[in-house]
Formats: structure tokens, C-alpha cells, sequence
């Protein structure tokens, strides 16, 4: 079964067609496959706003759980309530952290791929204005 058959088996559509730095495949194939900046830069400044977000929130903790201790000190729950708080601190920083390193993980992977996008756009135009420049010489025979 060719893949195409099978794919509309199990998915029921036609796969899509593919490109590469939108130009169409010689069959006539082709769509678009692109990386584009902007859904990177969108989902970092979601991890962004998220980091800050949880950032506040162990402030949050801190500030209200300013004198507990103190005025529920004898109390069994007081060392519970520590407890928890350590527990939850730790937890929520380490959202935080990793909220941060998404950011920049995410700004940085959509940067490279608009970069490589447009080298290989540049790269195919190039290619393709050589090989229409030597199909036109008579007696030129095409490297292949």
C-alpha cells in the first residue's frame, strides 16, 4: 500500500503536500513547510509571563506565612505549616527556573530556524537561477 493510501487510511485525508523553502517538488507536489519566528517568540513570552507569574507567587508564600510560626508556636501544626511551605517553595521555584529557560529556549529556537529558513530560501534561488542560466548554453550538459 503507497504511503499516501495509507495515510488516508488512518487519518482519513490526504497527507499534506510538502516543500522546501516553498517551492513546489517537480511533480507538481508542494505545500509550504515553514518555521517561522513568530510562534516561537509567542510561546517564550508565555514561559516569560509564566516565570514571572510564579516568581510572585513564592513572595506570595513567603508573605503570607510571615509570623505563623510565632503565633502558632505549640501547636502541631505550626511545624506542618513549615513543612509544607519549604515543600511548596521548592516546587514553585522550580517552575519558575524552568519557565526561564523556556523562554529563551523558545525565542532562540524560533530565531534559528527563521535564520536557516531564509539561508535555504537564498541557497535554492541560487541554485535554481545557475541551473536555468546553464540549460539555456546549447551543448551545456547539467551537473547532476
Amino acid at each position: 500500500m503507497a504511503l499516501n493510501a495509507k495515510w488516508q487510511e488512518i487519518i482519513g485525508e490526504q497527507p499534506a503536500a510538502m516543500s522546501l523553502a516553498g517551492l513546489s517538488a517537480p511533480d507538481g507536489g508542494g505545500g509550504d513547510l515553514k518555521a517561522d519566528v513568530g510562534p516561537w517568540h509567542s510561546a517564550g513570552n508565555t514561559a516569560g509571563e509564566l516565570r514571572t507569574s510564579t516568581s510572585n507567587s513564592v513572595t506570595d508564600l513567603d508573605t503570607a506565612n510571615e509570623g505563623v510560626t510565632g503565633s502558632t508556636a505549640g501547636f502541631d501544626s505550626s511545624a506542618a505549616l513549615t513543612e509544607i511551605l519549604g515543600t511548596w517553595k521548592t516546587r514553585v521555584s522550580a517552575v519558575r527556573d524552568e519557565c526561564g529557560r523556556l523562554e529563551g529556549a523558545l525565542k532562540a529556537a524560533g530565531r534559528d530556524f527563521g535564520e536557516r529558513e531564509e539561508d535555504t530560501r537564498q541557497k535554492v534561488a541560487a541554485e535554481g537561477a545557475r541551473q536555468s542560466g546553464s540549460s539555456d548554453r546549447p551543448g551545456q550538459k547539467k551537473e547532476g
